[in-house]
């Protein structure tokens, strides 16, 4: 069975059957396909195009293929093109000639763009459960790393100190902008159904679109028929939006890598997320964190792709739009495999706070010294260069910058006082950034971070 040929004279060549049908991969839309096609009956049927009971007949049918695909139990044909293809000739084969009919008035081109608006719109439902989930892990953590002290790096030198708490948060934030950049494409697509858009003209029956569209979750059709059946910017909107959330997984990976590294040892992994060395007994590998950082660029790559392959596209449908499911499905596949692993790995790893405690060098209280002349009037950029040659005079003598005297400082500037020690302080220095934001208020922020979380009804796993 085809769709199309009456006005052919020969068969399609096999070798361009092979290049051209998509049933190999596009079989993941039968639950959308099938969907559509349900309320696309349904919409006949209030046209007038089908009776009810014709409309009823096929909708049996088109139930009957959804639990055969469902089962397994699903048999594809020599000649299914593709899933539309397949879903309709095994209805005919099911309920008789009455099939026909179920494709009036609608052409492949608004059914495959409606089809994937669907699946894109389940799709980005999983997608929002897994990064929520990792966000719960990445709150546990930061709940049990409230007081813990560590470095915190900018182009990663050690920097100033922070909590582990406020680090783990930093890679929280990011996973919220995910979730939300999700759930604002998600209300964009489900206002342009292309469900009625027929092969780019429009259907000449008397279909209600706004009707059908809501039948199906949309809240409105879409505005140009033209437009509709060649518009896959929700396409490239899910890629990218994949893409970034595999860069934030990257970073969190290369964070964690490096911190568990013995030169750090700041993580321990657990050894059933750690893999070992074919030659070196003593390996003990990040392999799910390396290749979280190496899936990032197969995301990346997908977006990519899908935005070369659209750049150059006259108006309307053209073949070329096959191209935009594979990376769709693979990039789900790719977050579907990545992110268990990740949110194990991290639910189940241990800091070693005294490691990080240790790794505190004095000298990433600079800031601070130049705070601390700040508050006795001296100007930021004059106090900034008093806190530089102490560091220096530091440097100088071999010693740490806290172990430099009361006296020492005071040949710097005469605005040092005795009271110039309480500067050296660890946890009163991550203290005192205490505004909006800041290391010294995450308590508060975890708490923020929280209720996001709470909104969702997304619990840690255990």
């Amino acid at each position: 069975m085809t769709l199309w040929g009456g006005v052919f004279s020969q068969p399609t060549d096999d070798a361009v059957r092979r290049l051209n049908d998509s049933l190999r991969f596009d079989w993941r839309l039968y639950d959308a396909d099938i969907t559509g096609s349900l309320a696309w009956a349904d919409a006949l049927s209030q046209a007038g195009v089908l009776t009810p009971a014709e409309r009823d007949r096929i909708a049996a049918g088109l139930e009957r293929v959804r639990a055969e695909f469902m089962e397994g139990t699903f048999a594809a044909a020599p000649g299914d093109e593709d899933i539309h293809t397949a879903v309709e000739r095994r209805l005919a084969e099911l309920i008789g000639p009455v099939a026909g009919k179920l494709h009036t008035g609608r052409s492949r081109n608004d059914q495959v763009a409606t089809d994937l608006l669907l699946w894109l719109l389940s799709a980005q439902r999983r997608i929002v459960d897994h990064v929520c989930a990792l966000g719960a892990v990445l709150l546990r953590q930061a709940e049990r790393h409230l007081d813990t002290a560590m470095p915190g790096y900018t182009h990663f030198q050690p920097a100033q100190p922070i909590t582990a708490a406020h680090w783990w948060l930093n890679h929280f934030w990011p996973l919220t902008r995910d979730v939300e950049r999700l759930e604002r494409a998600a209300d964009a697509w489900r206002a342009r159904c292309p469900l009625g858009s027929g092969a780019l003209a429009g259907t000449p029956y008397p279909i209600d679109r706004q009707a059908l569209a809501e039948r199906l979750g949309f809240t409105a059709p879409s505005h140009n028929s033209l437009d509709a059946v060649a518009d896959r910017d929700h396409a490239a909107e899910f890629l990218f939006c994949l893409s970034l959330i595999g860069v934030h997984l990257s970073r969190l990976a290369e964070d964690l890598i490096v911190f568990a590294n013995p030169s750090f040892g700041f993580i321990r992994l657990d050894e059933r997320y750690s893999t070992g060395s074919s030659l070196m007994p003593q390996k003990r590998n990040p392999d799910p964190l390396e290749l979280a950082r190496g899936k990032s660029a197969r995301l990346i790559g997908h977006l990519a792709g899908l935005l070369v392959a659209l750049k150059g596209l006259p108006s309307g449908y053209n073949k070329d739009l096959q191209e935009d499911k594979e990376p769709l499905f693979d990039a789900v596949d790719t977050l579907d495999a990545l992110f268990p692993p990740v949110i194990g790995l991290v639910n189940t790893l241990v800091l070693v706070p005294e490691r990080m405690r240790a790794a505190l060098d004095p000298a990433m209280l600079a800031t601070d010294l130049a705070d601390y002349f700040v508050t006795r009037g001296v100007p930021f950029r004059e106090a900034h260069a008093l806190a530089g040659r102490a560091v220096k005079l530091a440097e100088a003598r071999g010693v740490s910058l806290s172990e430099l005297s009361a006296e020492d400082l005071a040949t710097i500037s005469d605005q040092t006082g005795d009271d110039v020690a309480r500067v050296f302080d660890f946890d009163a220095a991550i203290a005192r950034r205490a505004a909006f934001g800041g290391a010294g208020e995450t308590e508060a922020q975890l708490a923020r971070a929280q209720a996001w979380l709470a909104r969702r009804r997304i619990a840690a796993p255990e």
